[in-house]
């Protein structure tokens, strides 16, 4: 594109500095009159804003010649002429703040100088610079020489030096190309060569205006290297060079500030160099803002403008270009194949009927022909209207990977980019013709989405079943083995399956089931074989047997005897047990609240008389159990002795009389001593108490002789018991 158009982002301005350093360039040019006279024009350039010192109203113009350091000549120049120079006239777009002034100062003079075998040095000295350049050392301190050297040659041939044409653009926009015409013209048509050079120092901050001017030599000014250099003032990438033939400046600066640059002009005739001027100016390089600005649809021109469209050839292109102000003229051109010229319109927006899907380039140029001007590249990308449409290719009973395919119709300029699967369980694809496996059986939404060349996306989507017959059938039951009323799940692991399947067992008991994995209660004893059959929701089946899978056997029986069987008593209350069950392995034993263990044949000793409940249960190897009970009989028996005489005499032998033996458990006792008249002499309910021979063992001493006893007492299961004898009192 082409842009021509700016504006200022930063003020120029930052040359006003304190007193006399408004100076921004100088040049000077001569004319050989007849006699030998010269006239001179000297122009000096100054940044005209800021209140700073003006041109020197009586500039002082020294001559030498040769290498004499004495003026040959010095003149006081007065004539001053003064223009203020519009910046906008090295572009008629610009638009320029209206604190940025530049001022042309011009001096003419004329002075005789008789031919001499020397040259001439006429000079102009003024110090000083804007002390933010940014490219030289010290700028403050940098003073100007403006001058031309007259050589012995120029003046035989009465020569005429060249003279430039343009004023130079004071602003130069960072990041943009620099096109400008540096050239200049000579009187006589002698060949010119152009180059950058030093600028000149001279004249200083103690003597801004040297009177006279400085003899040669004159010295450059210093530039901050390796930066920049006399023949690289500017940097710039590309670097701005200056065309040695055309004078054309060009180049792309990269960095915003003040740039002293020198422009020398050496002119050649029949290859003799006759003389040098150079002109001296500050360049200012700044940010720089489009003030027409090609635009279309809020899309700025700075690149390619694409307009991709999806099926549809009537497009309108609004136009968005500013500043309107700055513009006259609207030039649309587009390229149609088959016509042979560009179809144009010359309105600000443009409605346009494409023939059909395709690429179409065209142009958008504001004001053209003219300087200010820009220009908007369009490319039109029309892609035809597409559905999407794929297939699905499988073996639907088999457990094996989809293959999907883009079937979507080719219509002619199609260009499909990109595709976008949805498999509907999560998993999606890039690819044109993706592979995919599931996991789960299910009904499934599957998605295409397509994308042209150009971005256009189409989706469709539609259902599809996955429901193969597993290829093997697969269950774990919880055990293979119980016992009548064992309840058994069965996990099924056949894949893929789930509750859309029709699944039938039948368990060999008579009793099926059709739930996935369910759970059985097998009631009866025996070997069972397990049927499955699977039929997928697309009728595949599937159907396995498992012979004797599932063993159920009869219940334990728990039995057990003891010895003795009978004759248990608390004199002999240890018994021997012997396991008398069927199908056990395991045998757990509990005597009341007394005693528990394991084993099949314990021996246990009761604590205590009474009837004792024995407990046995037994374990099948598969695990069920069976319990008896049974009731073993401890007799409490008692044991009872009665001596036939007693000696209380006090020699503490055989001193009382009473029963020995066992009473444990007795009840309802009585003991009674009786005379031979059956006089009652004693009588207790205590089994522990004994007859001392006192009556009622506190009285008064019996008299020896024979007396009666009588003993009743109710037994511990109940049975009453009389004893009745004779005892002998001996004393």
């Amino acid at each position: 594109m082409f842009r021509f158009g700016i504006s200022l982002c930063f003020l120029i301005a930052l040359s006003v500095q304190l007193q006399a350093l408004h100076i921004v360039g100088g040049e000077m040019t001569y004319t050989c009159n007849a006699n030998g006279e010269y006239s001179f024009v000297m122009k000096v350039y100054r940044d005209c804003q800021g209140g700073g010192a003006g041109f020197d109203n009586n500039a002082r113009i020294a001559v030498y010649l040769g290498d004499d350091p004495n003026p040959f000549i010095t003149r006081q120049v007065s004539n001053l002429v003064v223009t203020s120079l519009n910046p906008e006239d090295n572009n008629p777009c610009v638009e320029i703040p209206p604190n940025v002034c530049i001022e042309e100062g011009v001096y003419r003079w004329s002075i005789p100088l008789p031919l001499s075998t020397e040259p001439y040095y006429v000079v102009y000295q003024r110090c000083c610079r804007n002390t933010t350049i940014n490219n030289i050392e010290n700028p403050g301190g940098s003073g100007s020489t403006y001058g031309v050297e007259i050589k012995p040659l120029a003046q035989t041939l009465c020569n005429n030096s060249p003279v430039f044409n343009d004023f130079p653009p004071p602003i130069i926009c960072v990041n943009q190309p620099l096109n400008f015409d540096h050239s200049a013209v000579d009187p006589d048509g002698d060949d010119l060569v152009y180059e950058f050079c030093s600028p000149l120092l001279g004249g200083s901050q103690g003597q801004p205006v040297p009177n006279p001017a400085a003899p040669p030599p004159y010295f450059p000014v210093i530039f901050r290297v390796p930066d920049f250099t006399e023949i690289k003032p500017i940097g710039g990438d590309p670097l701005v060079t200056i065309n040695t033939s055309t004078g054309l400046i060009t180049g792309t600066p990269v960095n915003q500030g003040q740039y002293v640059v020198g422009i020398c002009v050496s002119e050649y005739r029949n290859g003799q160099l006759l003389s040098q001027i150079q002109r001296d100016f500050q360049f200012n390089i700044t940010f720089c803002e489009p003030q027409v600005n090609a635009d279309l649809d809020g899309v700025d021109a700075g690149e390619l403008i694409e307009y991709n469209v999806c099926g549809d050839t009537l497009i309108t292109f609004i136009n968005e270009s500013t500043d309107e102000a700055f513009i006259q003229e609207y030039l649309w051109l587009f390229d149609i194949p088959g016509q042979t010229v560009p179809l144009s319109f010359n309105t600000r927006d443009v409605t346009m009927a494409f023939p059909g899907a395709g690429k179409y380039d065209g142009l958008m140029i504001l004001n053209p022909g003219s300087i200010c001007t820009d220009t908007a590249q369009i490319k039109v990308n029309i892609t035809p209207e597409f559905e999407p449409d794929f297939i699905s290719v499988y073996d639907t009973c088999v457990v094996s990977p989809v293959n999907f395919y883009d079937a979507t119709a080719q219509a002619p300029g199609l260009e499909i980019a990109e595709w976008q699967w949805n498999f509907g369980d999560g998993e999606t694809s890039d690819l044109i013709n993706p592979v995919h496996e599931y996991i789960d059986p299910g009904t499934y939404t599957i998605s295409l989405t397509m994308s042209d060349s150009i971005g256009c996306t189409e989706s469709t989507s539609r259902a599809f079943g996955w429901f193969p017959a597993p290829p093997v059938i697969i269950f774990e039951p919880s055990r293979f083995v119980g016992c009548p009323g064992e309840e058994i799940s069965f996990t099924n692991l056949s894949f893929p399956i789930d509750d859309t399947y029709d699944i039938n067992w039948d368990f060999g008991d008579g009793q099926p089931d059709s739930v996935i994995s369910p759970i059985h209660t097998f009631n009866d004893p025996g070997l069972f074989s397990i049927f499955v059959e699977i039929t997928s929701p697309f009728n595949c089946y599937i159907s396995e047997t498992f012979p004797n899978w599932i063993d159920i056997d009869s219940f334990p029986v728990a039995d057990f005897i003891w010895t003795p069987m009978f004759d248990i008593s608390n004199f002999e209350p240890t018994v021997q047990f012997e396991d008398r069950s069927r199908r056990a392995v395991d045998w757990e034993w509990e005597f009341g609240d007394f005693w528990e263990t394991i084993g099949p044949n314990p021996s246990y000793t009761f604590p205590d008389t009474g009837k004792h409940e024995v407990q046995l249960i037994v374990t099948h190897p598969y695990g069920c159990q069976d319990t008896t009970v049974q009731i073993v009989d401890v007799i409490p028996k008692i044991t009872h002795f009665m001596p036939n005489a007693f000696t209380p005499n006090g020699d503490g032998k055989n001193e009382e009389f009473g029963p020995a033996g066992f009473f444990r458990g007795i009840r309802q006792y009585q003991f009674v001593i009786l005379d031979r008249w059956g006089g009652r002499i004693f009588k207790t309910d205590n089994p522990e108490m004994k007859w001392n021979g006192r009556t009622d063992n506190v009285g008064r001493w019996a008299k020896q002789g024979v007396y009666t006893y009588q003993i009743s007492f109710t037994g511990p299961r109940g049975k009453p018991h009389f004893y009745q004898g004779f005892t002998t009192l001996i004393r």
